[in-house]
């Protein structure tokens, strides 16, 4: 018996990951508002029906890849406010770590990107509550930084937004210039990082 549960408890995880990859790939056309539920189990192979074991609607769906899209990216920005090196070459190092990730990511990047400000409140929430996440995570990594003293915790987080939102804004330039030329890839990475250099700049003499 337990063999036979364990069998359906597979298939069942893979029936849901089939929804949420063909889900994410028809969402490289379109907005999760306009995604149609038939649409997804047509891709699957399942009828609409056996949706509802999985998902309670297309907006629950999004909910999920929102998870994943932006789960994925903690360990990555842990890594770049944990990176080591004077102000620049962290800064270096960070614009590489953003363009790997988009390399490695696209569809998600580009799911976020369209849903930030797309048509489907819970989807605008979630992305909402883990950007939150990332401001707490870096403005923690930034209080332990010797350059933080004096700084309180309003403004701290404050700086960790600017720091969040840059990154996000460099993700989505990378995204359109993944299949451009490599000289229009190195001019978003040059922007990128003059950009992050500003926010340093501002960071050294904002108790001035």
């Amino acid at each position: 018996m337990s063999h036979t549960l364990g069998i359906r408890q597979a298939q069942k995880q893979k029936t849901r990951r089939a929804l949420l990859d063909a889900a994410l790939e028809l969402l490289e056309e379109q907005s999760l508002s306009s995604l149609g539920l038939r649409e997804v189990t047509r891709a699957v192979g399942i009828a609409p029906t056996a949706f509802y074991r999985h998902f309670r609607s297309t907006a629950d769906l999004g909910v999920v890849l929102v998870e994943e899209a932006l789960g994925s990216l903690h360990a990555t920005i842990r890594t770049i406010v944990a990176t080591s090196g004077d102000s620049d070459e962290r800064i270096v190092r960070s614009v590489e770590l953003i363009a790997r990730h988009v390399a490695a990511h696209p569809a998600h990047v580009r799911f976020i990107a369209r849903e930030r400000h797309g048509g489907v409140q819970s989807v605008r929430e979630a992305i909402r509550g883990q950007l939150a996440l990332f401001g707490e995570e870096v403005r923690a990594q930034l209080a332990t930084d010797p350059e933080s003293a004096g700084w309180n915790a309003d403004d701290l987080l404050m700086l960790a937004g600017l720091y969040v939102d840059q990154m996000l804004i460099t993700a989505s330039q990378f995204l359109e210039a993944l299949d451009a030329p490599e000289d229009e890839k190195r001019r978003v990475a040059q922007l990128a990082t003059r950009r992050l250099r500003l926010i340093s700049i501002g960071r050294v003499h904002w108790l001035d």
